[in-house]
C-alpha cells in the first residue's frame, strides 16, 4: 500500500475515532446553523472519502473548488440537515455521505420521522405546531432562489471548463481531461442531492400537514396549506432541472398545478374549529 493510501487510511480511523468519542459524526454547527469549520469534518473525512469513493470507483477530481462550487456547496447543506429538529434529516448519515465515506443512503429517508419529532415536541397548543410547520416551509422558500442561482453559477462553470478544454485540450495533460469530467460528475450528484432533499422535505411536511389534520384540526392549517403550494412550485422546477431561467415564482404557481388538501377532503362542506 502506498504512503498516500495509508494517510488516507489513517485518515479514515481518525475520524471514526472522533465521531465516536463525540457520539456521532454529524457535522456540528454554529450561529444561524451554519456549519462549524474543523480538522475532522473538513479534512479528515473528505480525505477518507475520496479513498473510498475510489475504491468504488466513483469519479473523483483533485480540482481545486471554485468559489462558485463552494458557494453552492454552503448554501446546498442547508437542505440537506435540519438541526432544529434534532435528527430527523439523519444529520450523521447526511455527514457520511456529504465527505463520501459512505455512498448515498438519502433515497432511503422515511417521510414520518419530522411529523414524529412534531408529535414529540411538547408544544403548549396544538396550534402551535402548525405554526412549526409553516416556519419551516417559509425559512425554505426565503433560502431557495439563492440556492437555485448558485446551482445554476456552478453550471456555467462546468459549462466554461468544458469549452476550455476543447480549445486547449491538445496542449494540456490527459488527466486534466478526466478531472473536469469527474468535477461535473461530483456537481451533477451535489445539485441531484440537493434535488431529492428538497423532495424530502417537501413530502415531510406535506405528510405531517395531512396527519396533523386528522390529530388536531385547526384553522391555522390553511395557512400552512397554502405556504406548501408556493414551495411545490420550486419543487417543480428542482425535478426539471431549471435553476437558471431567473422565474420568480412567489406571485403566482405557473404552470404548477397542485390542489389544496381541502378540495380533495370530500363534496361536503369542512368547518375547521377554532
Amino acid at each position: 500500500m502506498g504512503d498516500r493510501s495509508g494517510a488516507l487510511l489513517r485518515a479514515f480511523s481518525f475520524c471514526l475515532l472522533a465521531g465516536l468519542a463525540a457520539g456521532c459524526v454529524a457535522r456540528p454547527v454554529g450561529d444561524f446553523g451554519r456549519a462549524t469549520p474543523g480538522f475532522t469534518h473538513d479534512t479528515a473525512m473528505p480525505a477518507a472519502g475520496d479513498f473510498l469513493a475510489r475504491q468504488r470507483k466513483e469519479a473523483v477530481s483533485n480540482f481545486n473548488e471554485t468559489d462558485q462550487e463552494r458557494e453552492m456547496h454552503d448554501r446546498v447543506w442547508r437542505f440537506l440537515v435540519a438541526a432544529h429538529s434534532k435528527d430527523w434529516f439523519y444529520d450523521t448519515a447526511v455527514e457520511l455521505q456529504r465527505t463520501r465515506i459512505t455512498p448515498a443512503q438519502d433515497v432511503n429517508f422515511t417521510i414520518e420521522r419530522y411529523y414524529n419529532w412534531l408529535r414529540q415536541t411538547p408544544y403548549q397548543s396544538s396550534r402551535t405546531r402548525y405554526s412549526t410547520v409553516g416556519a419551516h416551509i417559509t425559512s425554505d422558500i426565503d433560502t431557495i432562489p439563492k440556492t437555485f442561482a448558485a446551482i445554476c453559477a456552478v453550471i456555467e462553470v462546468d459549462r466554461q471548463r468544458a469549452l476550455a478544454l476543447e480549445s486547449l485540450g491538445g496542449g494540456l495533460p490527459p488527466e486534466r481531461g478526466l478531472n473536469v469530467a469527474a468535477r461535473k460528475s461530483e456537481n451533477s450528484a451535489h445539485i441531484n442531492w440537493f434535488v431529492r432533499a428538497l423532495n424530502y422535505r417537501y413530502d415531510s411536511y406535506d405528510f405531517a400537514l395531512d396527519n396533523l389534520l386528522v390529530e388536531t384540526p385547526h384553522e391555522q392549517s390553511v395557512a400552512v396549506d397554502e405556504a406548501l403550494r408556493r414551495m411545490s412550485v420550486y419543487v417543480g422546477r428542482a425535478n426539471r432541472h431549471d435553476f437558471c431561467s431567473g422565474a420568480d415564482p412567489s406571485g403566482g404557481y405557473g404552470d404548477v398545478v397542485i390542489p389544496s388538501r381541502f378540495q380533495n377532503i370530500g363534496d361536503q362542506e369542512i368547518v375547521l374549529p377554532k
